[in-house]
């Protein structure tokens, strides 16, 4: 129950900014989402169910693959997230499944005010004969601490 409400917190928080903000990238028939935030959003239990380490200087980076509208792809998504003077940190993506979707999460730290710039690679997995060719984009967010 805990993960399905933290599914539909992250699916919320994203639908709503990519509403209003279009954060997606679309190749071809993959649609990309993604969404950089603050983990203390997360509820305290709901982030020590899921390891999620909460903080004020701490964010969470989420990327979800689909290529039917509604189901979401496996898939291997790697990435680095640098701040303006190139400080720059590795993301560790960590997949969330729940039913039928998949999610992957990153942890990452930031300053107050920081603009960040996340650099995202996804490889789908392949769902047919067809090889599956790897997706690089970049986006940007400032970070303010709570």
């Amino acid at each position: 129950m805990k993960s399905l409400i933290f599914t539909t917190v992250l699916l919320v928080s994203g639908l709503s900014h990519a509403v209003d903000q279009q954060l997606y990238k679309q190749y071809g028939e993959y649609k990309i989402f993604y969404s950089a935030f603050n983990s203390s959003f997360i509820d305290p239990d709901i982030a020590v169910a899921n390891d999620i380490v909460r903080g004020k200087d701490k964010g969470l980076v989420n990327i979800a693959v689909a290529k039917i509208p509604g189901v979401a792809l496996p898939a291997t998504v790697t990435g680095k997230v640098s701040n303006i003077i190139q400080q720059t940190q590795t993301l560790e993506f960590v997949a969330v499944r729940e039913q039928n979707t998949v999610y992957y999460l990153a942890p990452f730290e930031f300053d107050n005010e920081d603009f960040l710039t996340f650099k995202i690679r996804v490889l789908p997995e392949s769902d047919g004969p067809q090889r599956a060719y790897p997706y690089d984009f970049k986006f940007q967010k400032k970070m303010y601490v709570d």
